[in-house]
């Protein structure tokens, strides 16, 4: 009761900063775009929100969180257009929709078929929502118990998760995260102010890549490849039917499944690593198991697309618990967003325990924007349903061009520099690589974006532990070996024991 009544200015503090019209006009334009970019096959919320990126700079932190917030929201309910018309995943979090929404939509039942899904993913985003509000009301004291030691050890176990589980096999998820930690440290140390794989005669690289280049290069331009080389158009026909009142009608006669997909999208989305990967999988594996009747699914089960549709934007609010509590992103598209983060009102906010500390109302206000975003996010998904049908209808060929020109803007104002296009493309031949041999790009992009707190962490915890150790030894053992470090190891080496 003591923690809801000390949270309690906050709320207040909150909803005052969010219903400003300018903030809500924000929203609504990140939901837009969100919207633009879960139509194509494959620019997902890391391809979206890279785009973001270079807009971030100096902005005004709740403007900026709302027009992230609404993109982020949208993309995993706008994504399953392509899964369900087009018959390709519109992201990794809608793969398992298109088993058995694109046979709906080839029976004439596509706008059943959306219109079930749009529910389930409006119920999973308030149930992720809700999900946070209580987390963190629950999780404060803890979190604020955590310091430099606890950080370092959380930051391993994000580490170790995502090296394990975002691969298909164990040692290909531990070197694509290696790899991204690697590619992570280019440039000066963070302590040490030592060169690494860069020198003075080539000052490009001196400062390191930056977030947006590798997000766009190792995930959008492998996509707008791949869709290339097929050349020909999304989807041949773009009919869209009748039946949207029937689908709600069937998310709301599963929606116990509904509720259960969702929980499993929120206990997903906190384990870091998982995320939008396999979420939607486990999701339907779930649906399917708990169904009498099985002999229907992947020929056009209206449940095979409401389990995952409910668990992908259920994950989205369990992503945003380590994300905000720890600074460890839950997801690839987590791992822009702290990033966008730090660029918000030249870094006003910090993510993690200090969020909390200092933050508490701007924290409360992503969590409220992301229920909205998800209720905007729904009216214009259905509203946008009859031309965004016709989209598909148009070759890849043409799309194509416009596509590589926003992504080169997008990569050119992160630093205003002709090597960053060099850069982009030489990183996303890498991501087309990795994409063609199965190695997992969320696994390397949080490799990459956890690889300057893991050396912070360690070499502050390693300098308190030094002057600890003067005074004494026990005391220094206490400060590296607190019980939340000693349970966070136990928990990382059984994840990995059980991984491998």
């Amino acid at each position: 009761m003591e923690v809801i009544m000390e949270a309690l200015p906050a709320f207040g503090e909150a909803w005052a900063l969010i219903l400003q019209p300018v903030v809500l006009g924000y929203l609504v334009l990140g939901v837009l775009m969100g919207l633009c970019i879960g139509v194509f096959p494959g620019l997902g919320g890391i391809a979206g929100l890279s785009l973001l990126l270079p807009f971030m700079f100096g902005m005004d932190p709740i403007l900026g969180l709302a027009l992230m917030i609404g993109m982020v929201a949208v993309v995993p309910t706008s994504d399953t257009f392509a899964s369900v018309l087009m018959g390709i995943p519109g992201s990794s979090a809608s793969q398992a929709t298109v088993l058995d929404g694109f046979p709906m939509a080839q029976k004439g039942k596509a706008a059943r078929a959306l219109s079930a899904a749009f529910a389930s993913s409006l119920f999973g985003g308030l149930v992720g929502a809700s999900f946070l509000t209580v987390f963190i009301l629950v999780a404060r004291p803890i979190v604020l118990e955590f310091r430099t030691p606890e950080l370092l050890m959380i930051t391993i176990f994000g580490l170790s998760m995502v090296g394990i589980l975002a691969g298909r096999v164990a040692i290909k998820g531990i070197v694509a995260a290696g790899l991204g930690m690697l590619i992570g440290t280019i440039g000066e140390g963070a302590s040490s102010g030592d060169l690494r794989m860069s020198s003075y005669d080539f000052p490009y690289l001196v400062d390191g890549l930056k977030l947006v280049i590798v997000g766009l290069g190792i995930f959008a331009i492998p996509e707008i490849i791949t869709l290339l080389r097929n050349d020909r158009a999304i989807s041949q026909e773009a009919q869209i039917g009748g039946g949207w009142i029937a689908g709600i009608k069937d998310w709301f006669a599963n929606i116990w499944l509904s509720v259960r997909c969702s929980i499993i999208g929120v206990i997903v989305g906190v384990i870091p690593g998982l995320g939008g990967s396999v979420v939607d999988w486990i999701a339907y594996g779930h649906t399917v198991q708990t169904s009498k009747d099985k002999s229907n699914f992947g020929k056009g089960d209206v449940r095979g697309v409401i389990g995952p549709e409910s668990s992908n934007n259920a994950k989205e609010g369990g992503g945003l618990v380590p994300t905000l509590l720890f600074g460890i992103p839950g997801s690839g598209s987590m791992a822009i967003f702290i990033g966008a983060i730090a660029l918000l009102g030249s870094g006003q906010i910090e993510v993690g325990p200090a969020m909390l500390k200092n933050n508490l109302d701007i924290t409360y206000a992503i969590v409220w924007l992301l229920a909205l975003a998800n209720v905007v996010g729904t009216v214009l998904c259905i509203a946008a349903s009859g031309g965004i049908a016709k989209l598909t209808t148009i070759r890849f060929v043409l799309l194509a061009p416009f596509l590589f020109m926003i992504i080169s803007f997008a990569a050119f104002q992160s630093g205003q520099n002709l090597m960053d296009l060099v850069a982009l493309f030489a990183i996303g031949f890498l991501g087309i690589l990795m994409r063609r041999f199965d190695w997992s790009r969320p696994a390397f992009l949080i490799g990459f974006v956890l690889s300057n707190p893991a050396e912070t962490y360690a070499n502050q915890a390693i300098q308190i532990a030094q002057s600890r150790f003067r005074k004494g030894f026990f005391e220094g053992i206490d400060y590296i070996f607190s019980p939340i470090v000693l349970v966070l190891l136990a928990i990382t080496l059984v994840s990995v024991v059980l991984g491998l």
